[in-house]
């Protein structure tokens, strides 16, 4: 019995504490965050409205604490950026798509930021699923 679940522990995914993708998370959205041009006030609503002392902290430490709701917002955020590497070859498209109007349904003639920016860690979720879809 001992062996078995040793070979369960051994399969099972290692689990990452939050604190330690904190940095790393932060890093790679502030740098996303420059490849779409986005505002300060974007930036901040993207990652859930943190209050702007919080905000100026991570965007000049690039670390710090960060809650569950936050790195779900990053994750989903990047997954988007990585579906329009994929979709878009040339990564100007790619980075400039997120801004444009856009005539799907999920849309309605806005553009997928403007339904980003709605404040719910839903919407970002919907933006990717669409992506994702799009790829097939």
């Amino acid at each position: 019995m001992a062996a078995h679940s040793t070979r369960i522990a051994e399969a099972a995914p290692r689990y990452t504490p939050p604190d330690t993708l904190a940095e790393p998370a932060l890093r790679a959205f502030f740098k996303l965050a420059e490849h779409w041009k986005l505002r300060i006030a974007d930036q901040r609503k993207l990652l859930g409205d943190p209050p702007e002392s919080t905000f100026y902290k991570w965007k000049r430490q690039q670390g710090g604490a960060l809650g569950r709701d936050t790195l779900e917002r990053i994750s989903y955020l990047l997954g988007i950026w990585k579906s329009l590497q994929i979709l878009f070859p040339d990564p100007a498209q790619a980075d400039a798509w997120l801004h444009k109007p856009n005539a799907a349904p999920l849309f309605g003639g806005h553009s997928a930021l403007e339904r980003m920016l709605s404040g719910n860690v839903a919407d970002l979720y919907v933006v990717r699923q669409y992506l994702d879809a799009q790829r097939g």
